[in-house]
């Protein structure tokens, strides 16, 4: 199931067009945007309920002398595995509460390989001079005493079913005469698609900055989006921007393609939540969810993590035999 039978098949279900929400401050948000929000909702439910092998990663780093914070990656959500390669192979971190890291290594002259590490918060840079960012980090046990090649396994969230216009986009023209400030969840409009939205930063009365922060749906690569000066002061003459990439422009995904009933009621259940449905309506659509979400973990959590050598192949039990008893 690619993301447009989805979106079809959610409507289809529900029954429902999903009329766009008039928001206080004048902009709306539309259906395309609301049946994103299920489908995102659907597949973050999925990929914290179900850790699949299929769905794992690993990429290599370094670490830096002196400096006890290691970067996640942006798509991190949970560890394999964490390994130090020395001379004389991988040896892998235990993974240690961040307390017991300060009190076993509270000094920094406590250097040495690291042993043990822990997932900490976002600050990423050394002590001398923190620089706070958005993303986690590890803490390392002991403090690196040099640098080191460290392997990371990790299972992640993989890219959305949802095509939509990427993060960037390239400003064709600047327009003038705006009004400076930086104005948020602007609805973009023109191209062959719906509903993109971003936040938009005027400066000296032109568009220095166009940052999407909601992708919509339908575009193509070259589309031409605007919008009204009323979104970005009232005053002055339009910008324009030209759509450079689209995310997943094929519209399909490892689990759309192999596990789209558990995708497909996920979505439904947050729909029918959204829509205030009737309590058996949903509850339906709970079970259903949660059988296609049992058959999923059967496979994640269970046949991908063995194989006949190691487990055995699959035994039935024999039904009971009655033997002339009542």
């Amino acid at each position: 199931m690619n993301y447009t039978e989805l979106y079809n098949t959610i409507q289809s279900y529900t029954e429902n067009q999903f009329p766009a929400v008039y928001l206080a401050s004048g902009s709306t948000v539309s259906a395309t945007t609301q049946i994103n929000t299920f489908i995102t909702q659907a597949e973050q439910r999925i990929y914290n309920s179900v850790q699949f092998p299929s769905l794992r990663k690993n990429v290599t780093g370094v670490t830096s002398t002196g400096n006890k914070y290691l970067s996640c990656p942006g798509d991190f959500l949970s560890t394999f595995s964490l390994a130090v390669i020395t001379a004389d192979g991988q040896e892998f971190l235990l993974n240690k509460d961040v307390n017991f890291i300060r009190q076993a290594y509270p000094k920094a002259t406590d250097t040495a390989t690291p042993k043990y590490y822990a997932l900490f918060g976002p600050t990423t840079s050394n002590d001398a001079s923190p620089v706070i960012t958005n993303e986690l980090s590890f803490i390392l046990g002991p403090t690196p005493d040099a640098v080191y090649e460290v392997e990371l396994h990790y299972y992640y969230y993989p890219q959305s079913i949802i095509q939509g216009v990427a993060t960037a986009a390239s400003i064709t023209t600047t327009g003038s005469s705006l009004t400076n400030g930086t104005y948020y969840n602007v609805p973009l409009t023109g191209g062959t698609g719906n509903s993109a939205a971003a936040t938009i930063v005027v400066s000296g009365n032109i568009v220095t900055s166009v940052t999407i922060v909601n992708g919509g749906a339908y575009y193509v690569v070259g589309d031409v989006l605007t919008t009204s000066v009323s979104y970005v002061g009232g005053t002055g003459t339009l910008f324009t921007i030209t759509v450079t990439a689209i995310d997943n422009a094929t519209g399909r995904t490892w689990l759309g393609d192999n596990f789209d009933s558990v995708l497909l009621y996920g979505s439904l259940v947050e729909a029918y939540i959204f829509m205030k449905g009737e309590q058996d309506i949903i509850a339906g659509y709970d079970a259903k969810y949660k059988e296609a979400l049992a058959l999923a973990k059967r496979l994640g959590d269970g046949l991908e993590r063995s194989d006949a050598y190691r487990s055995g192949q699959y035994r039935e039990a024999p039904l009971p035999q009655n033997n002339g008893v009542r």
